[in-house]
């Protein structure tokens, strides 16, 4: 079934007038524009109900884990602890107003998408034409555009004289497309092919047109990616899943254990009020409230080094789920390729020329076998670059220069015009042809433009002697059959049917390689034939030869796949340019393997969802696609278990984009709507900028790994040093100030600093994690029960050894106890920095690490012996014996786990 966007395209323009009661002459009534308004509604895109800020800000409390922190900062400040209280708070309000900030930020898309509409429209109303209010048009209006018009609707073109619209945002494809006012042959054609039709949001870039309006609002093309937009759910990330995840068990078992050891203490004879108090400083200890704090400080570190890497990073959650990302989807123009139309081979006196250079940037070289050529010598070559840059309305400009008057970059090149005729004034630039030093030796007399019918250009021009020749460029089969000679190594010949097949052959395989291909030919006129029509001039021409041009790749890219590829990450382009070309850009980028598919938006109609499920892995190239393609290209991948990211800089990536679970949009040619949809803007529109990011997301995600498994198995010891003491009938080894005052202290700084631990040598040779990985994978959780158990048995050990010495000094006691608890967390900081052995890595390369540990121990000596702490902290000072104990039981917990770490049936039991 057809939707009503293509329903228009194979009828007749006097059917499509007929069938929305308009005459083409005279146009509607403001009767019926009012009785059609109220029909329709405006010209306007939709927003859904928005949701006052107020109830966004309140909604991010709406979380267990808050809850949870909200109770412990009760806790805290019933007892006396007021500094924990306060840095709770401020971490549940921080990240409060991080999550109002990306929600808001969230669903801006459809505001960007209403700038795109049209303010104003010129349309025939009761026979005069006028400007109106675009959201004023209804269906049946007749609307007048010209070169520069933004088109304010959806409409059937009812005359398009050398028009052509700029549809990139909308299709994805990189050259404006003409449109005509025929029908065409069928109407089930993709997008970018619907010749006939205009959209809400493209741009006219040459000539004029009238046409009828079909679709307005949200029935439009721009319409329906709004709804899209709307409708789509953003994915939760996985880090964000996991430490939900996480947070909700470790409070459930913390509340338990906790419950434990009082019920264990006060059996054994306990006072029931200090076993409350330390049952409730170890579940404010147990309880990681520095979680979210360290998450988020680790996740904004990164941001600010993606950011020195030219990715903008706009939700924090996203840049840990690129780590995981399986594929990226990527768009074509401006993405994988430069967006600048270049000239790349060129055929003449039988045989290819290369055209070395990029961009619009005028340096190249012409080269044949991978010789350069000396233009002086190849009079064909030069005569083709003349007419490529006499027969063209486009412009070279060269903008100021960032860098410095020495040196222009290539950034600084642009082209004003058409990026076909652009090409080729580069290319002509690369010759040394100008426009300027043409202007000296030509006088341009007349202009035949370019149109449907001929499906050619050429202009007439006077050179210094006085004599007039016609200069004329266009499709190769219609421009040859007009030739009756050839100009072959500067001289003319006769141009037989054997030259003739040949030039025609030479042309299908230029095609082949998805090049662009256009034909130049010209002739000497006589004064009769410089005043005749263009059906005269544009006969008997002197065929010169071919140019073939297309939007090259960008050389980056080719080396951000291969790297990706190495990293287990499957890149697929997903473009609205035609099948030939995606197949010859993904070829030559290394996209397309040799038994990868490609798939057109045709057959994604016509395919069975089961069917494309099955298929959709082996999928590499997807052409010809529309908005509901790409969404649907992102659902099936996700739902065969991929972590996607889709890349993308128009309107109709938006709602693929917002869909994905990471979206990343172009800064410098990316539409608002993208960049809105976004979770991450590369600023360079450089492919190969994600590779970066995906790394950076890779090491924040080990980085969060390490700390979580520092902060639990120093909780983990906390907990077990008091329960194991309580079923042994021991003392409290730690009174509830101690307990606290490490949990702030020895966990908070050196958890801070492995969020900035360097990344390791194979963080971009290895696979993705799976995303379905539970964040005790991998040896953290073998780690965090060994070393949380060997932590809280040699806590408990030196106690036991000190008391039973001192049995009457039970403060001495649990000095040492509290001393050995902080400096076995402290050694075992440095362990939890490589899955590897504490030696794996050398502890000098993270100087924020050795600070915080320095400092720790700074502070430990402090609450030992300054005196006026002593009394609060239930302290006295320690001997050299008591250190040297200290220091031998704090490094057993690593060294004893280091040989537990080789039995490998027990860690292959505890990792499950």
């Amino acid at each position: 079934m057809l939707s009503d966007q293509a329903r228009w395209v194979d009828w007749e323009a006097e059917k499509v007038t007929s069938h929305f009661h308009v005459d083409p002459t005279l146009g509607l009534n403001e009767k019926e524009v009012e009785a059609r308004l109220k029909e329709v509604g405006p010209n306007q895109l939709v927003e859904g109900e928005k949701t006052s800020y107020l109830s966004v800000f309140i909604a991010q409390f709406k979380d267990f884990m808050v809850w949870v922190l909200l109770v412990a900062t009760i806790i805290s400040g019933l007892l006396g602890e007021y500094t924990d209280a306060i840095a709770i708070i401020a971490i549940v309000i921080i990240n409060a107003i991080l999550g109002f900030v990306q929600e808001v930020r969230a669903e801006r898309s459809l505001s960007a998408l209403k700038k795109l509409s049209a303010p104003t429209a010129r349309v025939l109303r009761e026979g005069q034409w006028t400007r109106v209010d675009a959201s004023r048009l209804v269906p049946g209006d007749i609307i007048s555009l010209e070169s520069g018009d933004r088109i304010p609707a959806d409409l059937r073109f009812l005359k398009a004289e050398n028009l052509y619209i700029e549809e990139s945002a909308l299709t994805g494809e990189s050259v404006p497309v003409q449109k005509i006012s025929a029908k065409l042959s069928k109407a089930d054609v993709p997008l970018g092919d619907r010749k006939n039709m205009g959209y809400m949001g493209t741009m006219v870039v040459r000539g004029t047109g009238t046409g009828i309006v079909v679709s307005t609002g949200m029935a439009t093309e721009m319409g329906r990616i709004a709804h899209l937009i709307e409708s789509t759910e953003e994915m939760e990330t996985p880090l964000q899943h996991r430490l939900e995840q996480l947070g909700k068990v470790l409070v459930i078992v913390a509340l338990m254990l906790t419950a434990l050891v009082v019920v264990t203490g006060i059996l054994h004879g306990h006072d029931g009020y200090k076993m409350f108090l330390a049952g409730v400083s170890l579940a404010v200890a147990a309880i990681p409230e520095g979680l979210p704090a360290i998450v988020t400080i680790a996740l904004a570190l990164g941001v600010q080094r993606m950011i020195k890497k030219r990715a903008i990073v706009r939700k924090l959650p996203s840049v840990e789920t690129l780590g995981c990302a399986t594929v990226i989807c990527s768009d074509k123009t401006g993405t994988l390729t430069q967006n600048k139309m270049t000239v790349t081979h060129i055929w003449t006196d039988n045989h290819v020329v290369q055209v070395s250079g990029r961009g619009y940037q005028p340096e190249g070289q012409f080269l044949h076998e991978n010789k350069e050529l000396n233009l002086s010598t190849t009079p064909s070559l030069r005569r083709l670059l003349e007419i490529a840059v006499l027969c063209n309305n486009a412009q070279l400009i060269c903008k100021k220069a960032k860098g410095g008057l020495l040196r222009r970059k290539q950034e600084d090149w642009g082209i004003d015009g058409d990026p076909t005729e652009g090409a080729l004034l580069v290319a002509g630039a690369k010759g040394g042809f100008s426009q300027s030093g043409m202007s000296h030796e030509w006088k341009r007399i007349k202009e035949y433009p370019f149109d449907s019918e001929r499906k050619m250009m050429s202009v007439i021009a006077m050179n210094q002697r006085g004599k007039q020749f016609v200069f004329t460029k266009g499709a190769p089969d219609i421009l040859l059959a007009r030739c009756t000679q050839i100009y072959h190594q500067g001289k003319i010949m006769a141009l037989t049917p054997t030259i003739r097949a040949e030039v025609l052959k030479k042309n299908d395989e230029l095609a082949r390689m998805a090049l662009r291909n256009l034909a130049f030919a010209y002739k000497e006129l006589t004064p009769q034939e410089a005043s005749s029509r263009s059906s005269h001039v544009e006969q008997g021409l002197t065929f010169v030869g071919l140019a073939g041009m297309i939007d090259p790749p960008r050389e980056e890219a080719k080396e951000a796949i291969r790297v990706c590829r190495r990293a287990g990450i499957k890149t697929v382009m997903i473009t609205g340019d035609h099948q030939t070309t995606a197949e010859a850009i993904a070829v030559e980028l290394g996209i397309k393997q040799p038994n990868g598919l490609t798939i057109n938006g045709q057959d994604l109609n016509s395919i069975k969802e089961k069917e494309f499920l099955q298929k959709v892995n082996d999928i590499d190239v997807y052409a010809r696609v529309s908005p509901e393609h790409k969404l649907k290209i992102v659902k099936a991948l996700q739902e065969k278990g991929h972590v996607v990211a889709m890349t993308g800089d128009g309107v109709n990536d938006a709602p693929a984009i917002k869909a994905a679970n990471i979206g990343i949009a172009m800064g410098v040619t990316g539409t608002d709507v993208s960049k809105e949809a976004s979770s991450l803007i590369l600023a360079d529109d450089n492919f190969a900028t994600i590779v970066s990011a995906v790394e950076e997301g890779r090491h924040i995600y080990d980085n969060i790994r390490k700390f979580i498994s520092y902060l639990l198995a120093s909780n983990v010891g906390e907990i077990l040093v008091m329960f194991l003491a309580m079923l042994g009938g021991f003392p409290l080894p730690l009174v509830p100030i101690q307990i606290l005052w490490v949990n702030l202290v020895t966990d908070g700084l050196p958890a801070m600093a492995l969020g900035v631990d360097p990344a390791e040598e194979d963080t971009m040779s290895r696979p993705p994690r799976d995303s379905k990985e539970s964040i005790f994978a991998r040896r953290v959780g073998w780690k965090i029960v060994t070393r949380g158990l060997l932590i809280g048995l040699c806590s408990l050990a030196a106690f036991w050894i000190t008391y039973t010495e001192y049995p009457e000094n039970l403060v001495l006691a649990q000095t040492v106890a509290f001393a050995t608890l902080v400096m076995s967390q402290l050694v075992y900081v440095f362990d939890c920095r490589s899955a590897g052995s504490i030696f794996s890595r050398t502890p000098f390369d993270n100087k924020p690490l050795l600070l915080a540990v320095v400092s720790s121990i700074l502070l430990l000596l402090v609450v030992i012996y300054y005196t006026p702490l002593q009394p609060i902290f239930h302290t006295v000072p320690l001997g050299i014996r008591e250190w040297i104990l200290i220091c031998v039981t704090s490094v057993l917990p690593v060294n004893i786990a280091g040989i537990l770490d080789q039995i490998r049936p027990v860690r292959k039991l505890i990792n499950g």
